[in-house]
């Protein structure tokens, strides 16, 4: 026969256990909102966290596939290796001069092409395609199609430039030729990501403040910089983040368009990063690179983030 203190305990474990399970039929909304967050965070941390933190743990070990040795901590030697390094400040000089000339670049010309395409037309989809293409197309698909059109013998700027008049322009030979043509190429090709965005703002603002600024005897200029640009703000930084993180990681169009030369004056740190990684198979000191690039980007990102804040 059983005891009083068996059968609550078999009492008492029964209502734990429909306790439990009827939670898990009927949760409430904090153990809902943790099981349908769970499968992303562990997806995230699959594709994301592992790899960063793989990246990092590289950066600290002598790791070189040509060497035949087996990989060995080195502490901080690749980063030291990384700051006597000059073709590292080089590299990434030039990338940070791409970013800092495409992007305001980008962001003027997108805004433009938003602003045009916002307007009525009676059939707006061949605007809206126009915008796309280059989009759409791949990067280093659009590094050789301008190196073709920047060629100094057969191309398309150099056959416009005699037609002016103008001498031809021998634009891969020279540093900063090269270097603008990079630049422009990068800014026809990114210039439609930022006026789709903008252009997805400029269609969120009510068109009564338009009207209302009408009746106001306000001007198409005052009412751009006095209702249109604020409204935009937050569109054009949301472009912003996107269009700076993509330009730190510039890779395609200048190796498709001038393989980093003359010389390295137009290698960026992705093209260094590939250059340790995959021609040299030092995988130690291509990691530590990486881990800068890794840091900049991160960097930016929260310079934007703590700028949307401040406007709250």
């Amino acid at each position: 026969m059983a005891t009083v203190s068996e059968t609550t305990l078999v009492t008492t474990g029964n209502e734990s256990g429909t306790k439990w399970w009827t939670r898990f039929l009927d949760p409430s909304e904090r153990t809902l909102a943790v099981l349908l967050l769970m499968p992303a965070a562990l997806l995230l941390t699959l594709i994301i966290v592992y790899p960063v933190c793989r990246l990092v743990w590289t950066s600290f070990q002598n790791l070189s596939l040509t060497s035949g040795v087996p990989a060995t901590f080195a502490g901080l030697e690749n980063y030291t290796l990384m700051l006597e390094d000059p073709v590292f400040w080089e590299t990434t000089w030039n990338t940070v001069l791409i970013t800092l000339i495409t992007v305001p670049g980008a962001l003027f010309v997108g805004l433009a092409l938003a602003l045009m395409a916002n307007l009525p037309f009676n059939v707006k989809w061949p605007v809206r395609l126009s915008l796309l293409i280059p989009w759409a197309l791949p990067l280093s698909f659009a590094g050789l199609i301008f190196a073709w059109f920047f060629h100094s013998e057969y191309g398309v700027v150099n056959d416009v430039l005699r037609r002016l008049g103008f001498e031809g322009v021998i634009w891969f030979n020279s540093a900063n030729w090269a270097f603008a043509a990079i630049c422009l190429t990068i800014i026809w090709k990114t210039s439609s990501f930022m006026a789709l965005i903008i252009l997805a703002g400029l269609q969120t603002i009510p068109r009564s403040l338009y009207e209302a600024a009408d009746v106001d005897g306000a001007g198409r200029i005052r009412q751009f910089f006095e209702i249109t640009l604020p409204l935009l703000k937050p569109a054009i930084v949301v472009a912003l983040i996107f269009r700076t993180i993509t330009a730190l990681q510039t890779f395609d169009i200048p190796f498709t368009m001038t393989r980093g030369g003359p010389g390295t004056s137009t290698a960026t740190l992705a093209m260094y990063i590939h250059q340790n990684t995959v021609d040299f198979l030092d995988l130690g000191y291509g990691s530590a690179l990486a881990v800068v690039m890794f840091a900049l980007s991160m960097g930016v990102t929260a310079v934007y983030l703590r700028m949307i804040r401040a406007k709250r």
